[in-house]
């Protein structure tokens, strides 16, 4: 008895050991110029504790131990009134959406997570057309070192290359704002880069054309490739900081049935314009998933021309892809959501056919 009696008071302090909270690790904020921060895209670090960017696609990895993380970012809200979506993804977890709320914005996006090790990836979803966004930095219990993919891809292209009128989770076609149904991180340039584990560039902007944008926009491709803020047209990029193995440009759409001449001449003009930028790239040159029965055959025919003729010029390493049908469910007749993962898969098929990955 006097056993048993002992045994009761062993077992219930077990029990009861078992029981006890564990108090929660304190959480450390770390700020946006932390080594361990890793980002890609084209970025202004004027202010390194503030990097700023615009364009569609630009996304921050880092990797974090712990239960929940927290980030700081700010939104320009331009004409007082836009706010920037973000796309999250945490580990292999499906991507969420969220969207700013302010100028400053302090956003809990993980908690109650499985201790130990996590990978967080934050990309804006929107374009240039919608203001700037300024990474601030992100709490958590430690940041640890992160090693991105060696392959590099940067996507070219207009608004079917920004995600423009894919995304319709939140807000439904023709409601709400222009921009309420992009979603870069899900469009088919970033979805080819993660199938093909590569990183990735969105080099876009809604509209735009080789020689001619749509919606009374006075910039075009040539003219803008060279800018951190393409809408605007301004801030000088360093070409230096991102080598693609691959580059795809997939315009057309916005020009329309041009003048051959002119077309394929500015064409072939900015092909050489990149190619001095990426000596060693694979340039495709890629047309539009949205182009009907009428536009696809005059882009199939223009660029092959182009292909042929900088081929014979010598350089070997252009090549192209041909969408055999026009993709249009999306809002605005763009391809929608569904449709961006079957052009990512055709894409991807055809860059592992070049590259032998």
């Amino acid at each position: 008895m006097k056993y048993a009696f002992s045994l009761i008071i062993a077992l219930t302090a077990t029990c009861c050991a078992w029981a006890k909270p564990v108090k929660p690790k304190e959480l450390t904020f770390f700020s946006a110029n932390d080594k361990h921060i890793k980002y890609v895209g084209r970025i202004d670090f004027s202010d390194p504790l503030k990097p700023r960017f615009w364009q569609p696609g630009v996304y921050i990895q880092a990797k974090f131990e712990g239960t929940s993380l927290t980030i700081s970012v700010n939104d320009e809200v331009l004409y007082g009134k836009l706010h920037n979506y973000l796309e999250v993804a945490i580990d292999n977890n499906k991507p969420f959406r969220i969207q700013t709320t302010g100028k400053t914005n302090v956003i809990e996006i993980a908690k109650d997570l499985a201790p130990g090790e996590h990978i967080v990836t934050i990309c804006k979803d929107t374009e240039a057309g919608i203001g700037y966004v300024e990474f601030v930095g992100l709490k958590c219990e430690k940041l640890l070192s992160i090693k991105q993919p060696k392959r590099k891809i940067e996507f070219i292209g207009d608004s079917i290359t920004c995600g423009s009128g894919i995304d319709e989770s939140t807000v439904k076609c023709d409601k709400g704002q222009w921009f309420d149904q992009h979603n870069a991180y899900l469009s088919y340039g970033p979805t080819v880069a993660r199938q093909l584990n590569a990183q990735w560039y969105i080099t876009a902007v809604s509209g735009i054309g080789m020689i001619h944008s749509c919606c009374k926009m006075d910039i075009v491709m040539p003219q803008v490739f060279d800018k951190i803020n393409q809408r605007a047209d301004t801030l000088q990029w360093n070409f230096s900081n991102y080598k693609p193995d691959v580059v795809t440009i997939c315009l057309g759409q916005n020009d329309g049935n041009q003048d051959s001449t002119a077309f394929c001449s500015a064409y072939v003009a900015f092909v050489k314009t990149v190619r001095a930028h990426y000596p060693k790239a694979d340039i495709i040159c890629v047309s539009s998933p949205m182009a009907n029965n009428d536009l696809r055959p005059i882009l199939k025919k223009y660029i092959t021309s182009i292909q042929q003729y900088l081929n014979n010029e010598g350089d070997h390493q252009v090549y192209h892809y041909f969408f055999d049908k026009d993709y249009n469910d999306g809002c605005g007749s763009h391809p929608g959501m569904a449709q961006h993962q079957v052009i990512a898969q055709q894409l991807a098929d055809y860059i592992k056919q070049v590259e032998n990955w």
